[in-house]
């Protein structure tokens, strides 16, 4: 029963951040959703948000250490430097919300 309630824990933060975070890439928004990013970054994140609390350098660490694959792979960008500032403090404020409701 608790591994069913982890994974829609993980699944309703995926939603979250897949309709609420995007990269930009030359003005265009591409939410982390339609870009099949928000799973993997969910399950990256929701140890974080099962703890105790939510620092930001542990997100800054994750989102750096997620590659982003460009130009059919042959190049890889991590996921901190597609995300607007404003992106990642709204990530940030998402989590924190997330653990509040947990």
């Amino acid at each position: 029963m608790a591994e069913l309630s982890t994974s829609e824990s993980i699944g309703s933060l995926a939603a979250d951040i897949g309709k609420n975070i995007y990269i930009d890439v030359a003005k265009w928004h591409l939410y982390l959703s339609d870009a099949h990013l928000h799973t993997v970054l969910a399950e990256k994140l929701y140890p974080l948000v099962s703890g105790k609390s939510v620092q930001e350098d542990q997100v800054l660490e994750i989102l750096r250490n997620i590659p982003v694959k460009l130009g059919g792979g042959k190049r890889e960008v991590p996921l901190i430097d597609l995300l607007p500032m404003q992106c990642q403090v709204n990530l940030i404020d998402l989590i924190e919300e997330f653990q509040r409701n947990l």
